[in-house]
């Protein structure tokens, strides 16, 4: 293989350490990005606890409400047994008072049950307050070690680049067109390596895709120095040798 083809294989090499360093900080960033994401997901859960809460507060105190109306009532019917005159008012009295009675009973439960939950919700705001805090400690930790390993990162992809920018110089604007093309189909693998197929003289694959290449395209690469393609996944073929030529 002539220049075109072994400056592409050695781009191809100093392409992957590149896309290698950008994933690093990609990942480095993202874990502020996660870390900023459960402190959002934990406050809307506060806030979602906090409306629950209300929402159970102003049924506690409707029937607070309620019973005070009730109890009222009952204290009226008290009264009022003591100045029936005939039996019959007087059962028709007791029914109604034993009535409210045993309807209060119910409301008074009801509220303790209320109470209950009030008390389970204030418990869990705070629980969450107590996560949201921890959270908050963490994502300040971990935002200050993002900043010291970017910067570390980010100075090795300038070096990378400078590196990738020097091996982009000797080659040919179309080919470098193509391997940025391809480049950006495949996550920066846009070469790919001639194989021989095992125990099959004169059977080669692509390394890319693992497809049959022709022993034309081999005669080609042998003796031109030309960018060919593989007819399958469209990547950039080299010999398997070419580091030694």
């Amino acid at each position: 293989m002539g220049p075109v083809l072994n400056g592409l294989l050695k781009l191809q090499s100093v392409e992957n350490l590149l896309r290698a360093e950008k994933a690093k900080l990609t990942r480095c960033r993202r874990n502020v990005v996660i870390q900023e994401n459960l402190i959002r997901s934990l406050q809307n859960a506060l806030e979602a606890k906090k409306e629950e809460m209300q929402l159970t507060k102003l049924q506690f105190d409707r029937l607070e409400l309620e019973l005070k109306s009730r109890d009222e009532t009952v204290a009226r019917l008290r009264a009022s047994l003591n100045t029936a005159k005939t039996n019959k008012e007087y059962a028709a009295v007791l029914t109604q008072l034993n009535t409210m009675k045993a309807d209060s009973s119910k409301i008074e439960s009801q509220t303790l049950e209320l109470m209950k939950d009030i008390e389970t919700d204030e418990a869990e705001c705070k629980d969450i307050q107590g996560q949201i805090a921890e959270q908050k400690e963490t994502l300040e930790q971990t935002r200050k070690e993002s900043e010291a390993l970017s910067g570390k990162f980010e100075a090795e992809i300038d070096k990378i680049q400078a590196e990738w920018d020097e091996v982009a110089k000797a080659i040919p604007a179309d080919a470098l067109e193509k391997f940025n093309r391809v480049a950006e189909t495949y996550d920066g693998h846009a070469v790919a390596v001639v194989e021989q197929q095992e125990g099959r003289q004169g059977a080669y694959s692509c390394g890319g895709c693992f497809m049959g290449i022709t022993a034309e395209c081999v005669n080609l690469l042998m003796t031109k120095d030309e960018i060919i393609r593989c007819a399958n996944c469209t990547r950039i073929l080299v010999l398997g040798n070419a580091h030694e030529s």
